[in-house]
């Protein structure tokens, strides 16, 4: 089927876009809503501009809709724009949703209404398992954005890896925190991947960090060559 997938540079609609490369589809874009509210309930704001890096790196075109955020209105931003790309050829729509009810069930009625095929991979997978799945397939995942307690400023650009998973464990087990932060425990973003054909490389950024939380904000990166197509000997 010819795919749009609802994209925003993070683990799981990165993920999302993986589970639609296995499933043979045709990517036509990934779809960037780029919401102008910081408090948006369906879009992922931080660091929103480098999902242009993250498509150059995949070599996937991007579809980037601004919108203003508020709540339900820009719902209407997403239908609209995916009517248009109904038009264009597309016939599912991904998204990377893991538990939340609230986002799901919207692009559901969305896709059902303009007639569009609605698909969420990850639904109800098991968080800690999907985490560690994550990390063992090659996926490199910074965190951009910490909003609970337990996260403090030291998780700002830290690396996803098996043992920062053991951490996350025993703060679900203190606090309740997500594992794969589905409440809006944390933001991510992917440098790199399996299907990346360039990873990101960050040259500079800043933290912003405000009594509980905190961003990560990218100011400078590059994409670097993975795989060396020379043919000279070494």
């Amino acid at each position: 089927m010819k795919s749009v997938i609802l994209y925003s540079g993070g683990k799981d609609s990165t993920m999302a876009v993986y589970e639609s490369i296995k499933n043979d589809d045709e990517i036509y874009a990934l779809l960037a809503m780029v919401s102008k509210n910081k408090e948006s309930y369906m879009f992922h704001v931080p660091n929103i501009h480098m999902v242009d890096y993250c498509a150059a790196a995949m070599e996937i075109p991007t579809v980037d809709v601004l919108t203003d955020g508020v709540k339900e209105e820009e719902l209407d931003d997403l239908e609209n724009t995916l009517i248009r790309l109904k038009k264009k050829g597309v016939e599912c729509v991904y998204s990377g949703a893991l538990e939340s009810v609230y986002q799901k069930s919207r692009i559901d009625d969305i896709c059902e209404r303009i007639g569009l095929k609605s698909i969420s991979p990850l639904w109800h997978v098991d968080a800690v398992e999907y985490m560690r799945q994550l990390v063992d397939e090659g996926f490199e995942i910074i965190i951009s954005s910490v909003s609970a307690y337990g996260l403090t400023k030291e998780w700002l650009g830290k690396t996803i890896t098996h043992e920062v998973i053991d951490e996350l464990i025993k703060l679900n087990e203190k606090y309740g925190l997500h594992p794969a932060f589905e409440g809006g425990e944390a933001e991510t973003l992917v440098l790199d991947a399996p299907f990346y054909d360039r990873r990101i490389v960050v040259d500079e950024a800043d933290i912003h960090w405000n009594v509980d939380s905190g961003v990560y904000e990218i100011i400078k990166a590059h994409l670097e060559e993975k795989y060396d197509y020379s043919l000279d000997d070494e």
